[in-house]
């Protein structure tokens, strides 16, 4: 993470994009969070209908700064955009986190204020920060970690109905084939950081975590294999290889692919957080 940013002079120019689950999780936090940010700034509310009405609104943002209202998925869907617009680098976000708790830990782990008074405050006088960011080589981005195997885990009351019905048929159209697994459940796997190699097919990884270390443009990476070993590293890209393989990037399983490989963008997007003193 680099160090805080000065404020712009569209600081004050919001633009405030209401995800429609966080409306139905917790009106009440929506609501607080729509009045403190009202109050504190010329803000323009956008309450979305769904991913194409959310999309278009953050695309005619002109020079307000997006301020997101909703969880994990939401802040998520923004990065990706902007980042598939080309226009990650000169933009920075704010969070309002409402929704179940399974559903806000990357927001939390990355220091986002608990609460809808507390992150609309921040969002108003927090400091800019500069993130590092995980791109894949099919413009997927990672947040926070990215994880292999992709662990099952049932969508909680606020995944939304896309997401859901796309992880489905995802998984009984293109099923992963039997002979990728190694013993216990762990999997054939080549991993390369930097063209180094830290495992091979020949040794099945039980665990693989690849994870931006936050500044300095690198990812800690982390191989755990059947026989009890750990490798580990620091690298700009890792590479992983072998048979059909899905894999977790921060809360959306993605796959069954043969290849991938991720790179560290450094300082790539911006999230406002509270100020040292707070």
């Amino acid at each position: 993470m680099s160090a805080a940013e000065p404020p712009g002079d569209g600081d004050h120019q919001l633009l405030v994009l209401i995800d429609p689950l966080a409306r139905r999780y917790d009106g009440e936090s929506v609501r607080i969070a729509k009045d403190v940010l009202s109050a504190g700034a010329h803000a323009k509310i956008c309450f979305a209908d769904g991913p194409d009405e959310f999309a278009r609104a953050l695309s005619r943002r002109g020079s307000r700064r997006p301020v997101v209202v909703g969880d994990d998925h939401a802040l998520l869907r923004a990065v990706s955009q902007l980042h598939r617009e080309r226009e990650l680098a000169d933009s920075v976000l704010s969070l309002v986190p409402v929704g179940a708790a399974h559903t806000l830990e990357l927001s939390y782990a990355l220091g986002v204020p608990r609460g809808a008074v507390a992150a609309a405050r921040t969002a108003l006088d927090g400091a800019r920060r500069r993130l590092d960011l995980l791109v894949d080589d099919s413009d997927g981005v990672v947040l926070g970690e990215l994880r292999i195997p992709a662990a099952a885990s049932s969508p909680g009351p606020s995944h939304t109905v896309w997401e859901t019905c796309r992880t489905l048929v995802a998984s009984l159209v293109r099923p992963a084939p039997p002979s990728s697994a190694g013993p216990s459940g762990s999997q054939r796997l080549r991993v390369e950081a930097d063209g180094v190699l830290l495992n091979d097919l020949d040794q099945p990884v039980e665990g693989l975590s690849v994870a931006a270390q936050g500044d300095g443009g690198l990812a800690d990476v982390v191989v755990r294999t059947a026989s009890g070993e750990t490798h580990t590293a620091e690298a700009k890209a890792v590479t992983v290889s072998g048979p059909d393989f899905r894999y977790r990037a921060d809360i959306q399983v993605a796959g069954p692919v043969r290849t991938r490989t991720w790179t560290v963008h450094a300082d790539a997007w911006g999230l406002v957080l509270p100020t040292a003193d707070e």
